[in-house]
């Protein structure tokens, strides 16, 4: 199911600015809302009267995070038109889970084999009891070699596919019911690694989905054995070690199974087309975008069958299903788009546009992403690049953050203390700010410890000292990011709590050196809109 992805011809994911049309009140619109300095994406038809004629289109985007999920319905301009959001819906389920696996030879063999009452034809998995399973391999004489012995645990878990299903069809009715006829175009994001495997036969889930943070380590030893070193996949959380781990518990319908990732399985519920992704989603099972492909050493592997196809973001892939565009009225013309991750979709968001643009998020954790015209990759760091376009956008994420903060002060007392910092005094104190044992980035230590001592008599040197140190750490990522080739920052866009924090914001531009200013647009459900509309423009 492998296709190149195709350069866009006559735009990008970042639209040209233009100047704005005039507003008007010919349709009634919810939360519509101009963004007063972001750029402005095309022109706009008027009637004699200076109103919109009737050729209005609009564009949908989808973000569905960690926790819940909104959408975004933007004019060509950027302006806002109505945005809501749906916390999940929590649906309980029985789980059954194989924890990491264990490899049994020789005398382990002949042990639990002697246990073991039957096989199942299919997988050939020994089952002996509620507690663990076993997994056969045997050479071509049919004797056995090894045996792979799974222990089980069965819990209460949240049923995700119906609740992003759920979450799916409660947005599409959230849509204010006079803008849906001008819907031209459909994008949805998701978290990153979120991994879902269908019968590509029946539609239905062949595993519950793993989840973007799950780690799967019995999967990479083995994926470590056939990637590059320090590639983006070399990491238990990504998408090809669980595939991997999903392939050796003894998957079943295997010949039949597909990958799809979670942005990409809601669209398929929209268009209907399985086995479509995007090359932001698909990097962390291996795609390579810079050569459009899936490297040799992937496509080797019996596994491969299961990837998707892949295009760019934004890339339009077929119309909105029949049964579901009459069911929430949405116009016959109407387009669904491939997405991207929800942190790309943020970035895209924040109208970064050229290369030396950064935006630093500073929320629990410190992550930063940084368009450059390099691609970047160090897995030592947790450093890797998306494609965007001709460009990269080279990310990285710090364990020191606000999490940190709330842990020593209230948000009462943050303002309160931050009101009698002077920003443009240099704080003497020295700190490494975490919230537990281990950094990555910028600095490689799963040994390093917090450091927040001495503490000083005054809260205000305190919290002084702590603000500094952590935009500390983002000068050290960004000088990191250039020392292993990445564009020198120019401008910092910020987002996250931290961004509400105007002192913090002085302090950072002191220590950065740099202009650094709140990203007017940050919500990953405006970011895909943005790529809906690119999608309806190459359409």
């Amino acid at each position: 199911m492998l296709v190149s992805v195709h350069r866009p011809t006559c735009s990008s994911l970042f639209l040209n600015p233009l100047q704005p049309s005039q507003e008007n009140g010919h349709y009634r619109t919810v939360n519509k809302r101009r963004p007063t300095s972001m750029s402005l994406m095309g022109s706009s038809s008027k009637n004699g009267n200076g109103g919109q004629v009737s050729d209005q289109r609009l564009y949908l985007g989808m973000d569905f995070g960690t926790s819940g999920a909104r959408f975004a319905i933007i004019d060509k301009h950027g302006m806002i038109f109505s945005e809501a959001k749906r916390e999940y819906p929590k649906y309980m389920r029985e789980q059954v889970d194989c924890l990491p696996s264990i490899l049994l030879r020789n005398e382990g063999i002949r042990f639990l084999a002697s246990l073991c009452t039957y096989v199942e034809s299919d997988v050939e998995v020994l089952r002996y009891s509620d507690e663990f399973r076993v997994l056969v391999d045997r050479d071509i004489q049919g004797k056995l070699t090894s045996l792979f012995l799974l222990f089980r645990k069965s819990e209460e878990t949240i049923d995700w596919i119906r609740s992003w299903k759920t979450t799916l069809f409660s947005l599409l009715e959230d849509v204010p019911v006079n803008l849906r006829p001008l819907i031209a175009s459909i994008s949805i994001d998701g978290t990153s690694a979120t991994t879902i495997i269908l019968d590509s036969n029946t539609g239905e889930p062949l595993w519950r989905p793993f989840l973007y943070n799950e780690s799967c380590p019995d999967a990479l030893p083995m994926v470590k054995s056939i990637a590059p070193a320090n590639h983006t996949v070399c990491s238990g959380t990504s998408t090809l070690c669980k595939l991997v781990s999903w392939w050796n518990i003894g998957g079943a319908n295997k010949t039949s199974a597909v990958l799809l990732h979670q942005s990409d399985w809601l669209l398929w519920i929209l268009h209907g087309k399985l086995g479509v992704s995007d090359y932001n989603n698909a990097l962390k099972v291996g795609y390579d975008p810079e050569v459009e492909s899936y490297p040799l050493w992937l496509l080797s592997q019996p596994y491969s069958q299961l990837l998707p196809s892949v295009k760019a973001p934004g890339a339009s892939i077929g119309f909105l299903k029949e049964d579901i565009r009459t069911k929430f009225g949405f116009p016959k013309d109407c387009v669904v788009c491939t997405g991207t991750t929800d942190s790309i979709a943020a970035f895209l968001a924040a109208r970064a546009t050229e290369p030396g643009k950064a935006v630093t998020s500073l929320g629990s954790t410190l992550a930063i992403k940084l368009l450059s015209t390099n691609r970047i990759e160090d897995a030592r760091f947790g450093v890797y690049s998306h494609r965007l376009d001709d460009k990269w956008l080279v990310g990285g994420a710090s364990n020191t953050g606000g999490a940190v903060l709330r842990q020593i002060f209230t948000d009462e007392q943050l303002e309160k203390l931050s009101d009698h910092i002077n920003p443009m005094e240099a704080s003497p104190l020295d700190y490494y700010p975490l919230q537990a044992v281990g950094e990555r980035f910028p600095v490689a230590d799963p040994e390093m410890a917090p450091r927040l001592h001495p503490r000083p008599q005054s809260d205000v040197e305190y919290l002084h000292g702590i603000l500094e140190s952590i935009a500390r750490i983002e000068a050290k990522a960004y000088r990191l990011l250039k020392d292993l080739g990445a564009t020198q920052v120019e401008e910092v866009f910020t987002a996250g709590g931290g961004a509400k924090n105007e002192k913090w914001i002085r302090i950072r531009e002191r220590v950065l050196g740099l202009p650094v200013r709140r990203a007017i647009q940050t919500e990953a459900a405006y970011g895909a809109a943005l790529l809906a509309l690119k999608g309806a423009q190459h359409n």
